[in-house]
Order: C-alpha cells, then sequence, then structure tokens
C-alpha cells in the first residue's frame, strides 16, 4: 500500500503531497482552501501521541498521558505554531488514515536561519518496521533543502531505536547529556543524543 505524506505548513497553502516513496521524493504543490487539519485528522494525530507513549517514547511526555491532553496538545501547541508558520507538520497516511507524524521546526533565531530542527517524530505502533518513519524523515530532509537549509540537529533519547533511524538517513552524533529528561514511565531519568545533517 503506499504512503501519501502531506506537508501541513499554512504558507504552503495547507499541504504540498506527492506520493513518496525510497527512490523518488519531490514535492509538487497543491493548494486548498480547507482547514489547516480537520478534527478527524486531530483525532488520528492524538491517538498516535497517545499510543507512542504508552509504548515508551521519549517525545517530551510522562506516563499516563490522556487522549484530553494529547489533543490539547496538538490544538494548543502545534497548529498555532504551523499557522504562524514557525514550523511544517508532515503526516503520512495509509488507507486514509494518519500513521505516522514529523515536525521540521524552520523558523529559527536570527543567527541561525541556516538550521532547522526535527521535532516529534512518531510512528504508529501498529505501523512499525514498514519504512514509514525513514519515509518521513526523507521528506523533513527534502523539505529543509527547499527551505534553503544547510543543517538539520535533533535530539533523541540515547540508545533508542529512533537514533538507528536517524544514522541511516545521514544524521552523526554531536554529543550526549546525562539526566537530561524523565524516563516516560517516570521513574529515573535518561541521557539525550544530539544529532546533525549537514545539507
Amino acid at each position: 500500500m503506499p504512503i501519501l505524506l502531506k506537508i501541513v505548513n499554512k504558507s504552503l497553502n495547507l499541504l504540498k503531497l506527492n506520493i513518496f516513496d525510497s527512490n523518488c521524493l519531490n514535492l509538487s504543490e497543491s493548494t486548498t482552501n480547507n482547514p489547516i487539519l480537520t478534527l478527524c485528522q486531530l483525532d488520528e494525530l492524538a491517538g498516535i501521541l497517545f499510543d507512542s507513549v504508552s509504548n515508551d517514547a521519549s517525545i517530551g511526555f510522562v506516563q499516563p498521558l490522556s487522549m484530553e491532553e494529547a489533543k490539547d496538545f496538538w490544538c494548543d501547541q502545534i497548529l498555532p505554531l504551523v499557522e504562524a508558520n514557525n514550523r511544517a507538520l508532515i503526516i503520512a497516511e495509509s488507507n486514509g488514515k494518519i500513521v505516522g507524524t514529523v515536525q521540521l521546526i524552520i523558523s529559527m533565531p536570527p543567527n541561525q536561519q541556516h538550521r532547522c530542527e526535527i521535532a516529534k517524530m512518531m510512528v504508529h505502533s501498529k505501523q512499525r518496521k514498514k519504512g514509514i518513519g525513514r519515509l518521513l524523515m526523507e521528506a523533513a530532509i527534502t523539505l529543509a533543502k527547499s527551505q534553503n537549509k544547510t543543517l538539520i540537529t535533533l535530539d533523541t533519547r540515547s540508545g533508542d531505536v529512533s537514533q538507528k533511524l536517524y544514522e541511516l538517513v545521514g544524521f552523526k552524533v554531536a554529543g550526549s547529556i546525562p539526566n537530561f529528561a524523565k524516563q516516560t514511565g517516570g521513574k529515573g531519568f535518561c541521557s539525550t543524543t544530539y544529532m546533525f545533517r549537514e545539507l
């Protein structure tokens, strides 16, 4: 089943979309007057966040996370940033349903305009091991290049399975910080590894 990737950013007139695969990554523009995201899409994004945290993903939350809190995150924190053109939201759909997402933070301080940042990379636990994470990351890299960025940075829990994915798409380790964040289960702390990719 092909994966449809949508890049959501207000300055991109809601989305640029194409059928992406690992051999052909390009962005073809499509304009629409629809709202940034539908209520159904917001529910699906909240479901992916809830699923990710429930399965121990280290993405800024601790368990337990309620669906209401997950919806509030997208509505109150992320959508305003997308609408302000501070970041792009990339979503992967299969059979019309969102199965993964990643964000590209585009707006940076004046002395870092050449750089962007990856945030909140998530694939639903039932859809993993299908290459969706790699497609999302490759789409983010392609988008960064289209925005004339020359450096992408991110951070991840040290030793996490996601670190291997980031290395596969060309990211290198810059260093790590011990006891950076609480474990998702709430007990103890984990180290964070900073990574970068030059474009």
